[in-house]
């Protein structure tokens, strides 16, 4: 159903993140907590909380605020 597809592509978008964060490649602290946030991000729209970024990027991207 579109409800799997969605889960399961955010799913997989965390996973990525982790997996990222997880090599830790750079050893930057800045770049690791960044693949945290992303990961979290994807959970958070699956689990429907919604935060200030979400809310801007919508407003940023429908509205073509700042032009």
């Amino acid at each position: 159903s579109l409800t799997q597809s969605r889960h399961s592509r955010h799913l997989g978008g965390c996973a990525a993140a982790l997996a990222r964060f997880g090599r830790g490649d750079s050893g930057d602290l800045a770049v690791a907590a960044e693949q945290l946030r992303l990961a979290r991000r994807e959970l958070g729209r699956i689990t429907g909380q919604v935060g200030a970024e979400d809310v801007l990027d919508i407003i940023f991207r429908d509205f073509c605020v700042g032009k």
